[in-house]
């Protein structure tokens, strides 16, 4: 017989005490990871922002360390608490994650941070000062951690490093280490944290430990970025952008890109985002990078552990993941050669070779930018090579339905995810089906592999559509309030473009995202970012706890 749970802890009620003792081991996770960062500070003499990290850090951990101890003998969390910690684990996180941006903008001198401007750069003012404004510094920062790539850094070269490298190291660990570690710091004996991680993976685990799972996906995540790092270097430097960076530059370039690129987050340390190289053998690298953060990890360990080729065409969401970027790349092609002639501008022969000189320059790059645009927005990435902002209607329509549906779930995207869209397609067939048959017949179906009987069908077909419904509804309303926002030079094709790369946690951009965009606006897709992230159920929960408690 279970000994029934205290009714206050500290003088806390005992559900509030639970969730703010493992949000306080987030914040405590996070103000290590600032405290850490000011080592590249030191590195590159950034004093100023040095001081901005310790502030940061040390605020951090006075709190997370304090909501620790405080209730240090709380109950274990249950499935309610785990909703709950989900939604205000990563609000908060976003939430204090900021600091670093909003005091580096504040302490570093003017002249100084005018220093941090590249020599001969067109502009004059580095991006930092736009972080001085706290709610830019609060979108740039749930961008990071949401793994969404919208930013307010108009020129990123000319951020200190230590920022550039914050930006990079928090869609990193947001991409799939905040999973990986709130998982492993709420996995007590008995408590409900498998729920949490469940939650956002939305897959079986790896190992039946969920300390080995961690540690699986952990020494995976390592040894992909390893790898894209040394791939992106060598094609950086085999770029003619690349071959005129230092060496240590290149590098630099490459480890950033590799982490936000793997962690499919999207954040550059260039001014134009992978547009700035102009090189198709830079592209060409970062494809199967963006991929590989696409596919569910427990796939990856299964190849990896047990040499099982199999499963790229085995499992489900793999195999549709790998049909909907080709279908995708021909459907978007087709859609770029055909608007040519009335998108000047928008494709150059730049940069570009035809195969064998058989094609056209300006036709070579319009599917060049097509298959990378593309891959980009259905593995949820958001690195940009191309001025979509340009492009016709037709084709931003096609791109917002990848940024939508997104990669598989279980892996770093965001969306909707292949598995969910798998599911209602299979439901909508399911319920055509029962349509002509007798009432009496009992219908069935296969679903991934299981044998579902009606009940169990109308399980999965609703949860599914229920998710989708609300995610689409939350993507058509901000899109009308985005509308309504912003100026005359923008359709509502970019509009929608917009709202479907915040709420899929993507970052290309139609031209939109700013600081100077409305502030409502700005405020609205922090909203859609979060929701996006955490898919809106533990948001709705979140929300009903602070209206009616915890209590059924």
């Amino acid at each position: 017989m279970s000994r029934p749970r205290p009714r206050s802890v500290s003088g806390w009620p005992t559900d509030l005490a639970t969730i703010a003792h493992d949000v306080g081991s987030l914040l405590t996770m996070e103000s290590t990871l600032m405290t850490g960062s000011i080592v590249v500070a030191a590195i590159f003499g950034e004093w100023y922002v040095a001081l901005a990290f310790a502030l940061a850090g040390g605020t951090t951990a006075a709190i997370g360390l304090g909501a620790r101890r405080a209730f240090a003998d709380s109950p274990d969390p249950r499935m309610k608490h785990g909703m709950i910690i989900a939604a205000s684990g990563w609000l908060m996180t976003a939430a204090f994650g900021s600091l670093p941006f909003f005091l580096a903008a504040t302490l570093v001198p003017p002249d100084l941070a005018a220093s941090y401007v590249p020599a001969g750069a067109s502009y004059g003012q580095s991006s930092l000062a736009y972080f001085a404004n706290p709610l830019h510094a609060f979108f740039e920062s749930m961008s990071g951690w949401t793994g969404s790539g919208l930013t307010m850094a108009v020129h990123e070269p000319s951020l200190p490093r230590t920022l550039q490298w914050w930006r990079s190291l928090i869609q990193w660990v947001g991409g799939v280490g905040v999973i990986v570690l709130t998982v492993s710091i709420l996995a007590r004996p008995g408590s409900g944290s498998y729920a949490l991680y469940r939650s956002e993976t939305r897959e079986e685990k790896i190992h039946p430990s969920i300390v080995s799972t961690v540690r699986t996906v952990w020494k995976l995540f390592l040894g992909y970025t390893a790898v894209s790092v040394v791939l992106l270097f060598a094609a950086i430097r085999l770029s003619p952008f690349g071959s005129q960076l230092p060496l240590w530059e290149a590098g630099w370039q490459a480890l950033n890109h590799a982490m936000t690129g793997l962690s499919t987050g999207g954040f550059s340390v260039t001014d134009n985002s992978i547009a700035t190289y102009d090189s198709p053998l830079i592209e060409t690298v970062l494809l199967p990078v963006m991929a590989l953060g696409a596919i569910a990890f427990p796939v990856h360990y299964t190849i990896l552990a047990e040499q099982d080729l199999e499963q790229l065409v085995g499992d489900l969401q793999t195999r549709w993941l790998f049909l909907l970027l080709g279908l995708g790349v021909l459907a978007l092609s087709i859609q770029n050669l055909v608007s040519i002639p009335s998108v000047e501008g928008a494709f150059v022969p730049a940069g570009t070779v035809g195969v064998g000189g058989a094609l056209d320059p300006i036709v070579a790059d319009a599917v060049r930018d097509s298959t990378f645009q593309w891959i980009s927005a259905l593995t949820c990435t958001g690195f940009q090579s191309a001025p979509i902002g340009r492009w016709t209607a037709g084709a931003k329509v096609l791109v917002s339905s990848a940024m939508v549906l997104g990669g598989a779930a279980g892996s770093t995207v965001g969306g909707i995810k292949i598995i969910r869209g798998y599911v209602i397609g299979r439901g909508i067939q399911w319920q055509f089906r029962r349509v002509f048959l007798p009432a009496s017949a009992v219908v069935g179906t296969r679903l991934n592999g299981r044998r579902l009987d009606r009940e169990g069908m109308e399980r999965e077909f609703s949860e599914a559509a229920i998710v989708t419904l609300l995610w689409l509804v939350v993507l058509i309303a901000s899109s009308l309030v985005l509308a309504n926002l912003t100026g005359p030079g923008f359709t509502y094709a970019d509009v929608l473009f917009e709202v479907a790369s915040a709420q899929g946690n993507v970052g290309l951009s139609a031209g939109i995202t700013g600081p100077s965009m409305h502030p409502i606006a700005e405020a609205m897709f922090l909203l859609n970012m979060w929701v996006g992230r955490l898919e809106i159920i533990p948001i709705l929960v979140f929300a009903r706890s602070l209206l009616y408690g915890l209590d059924p």
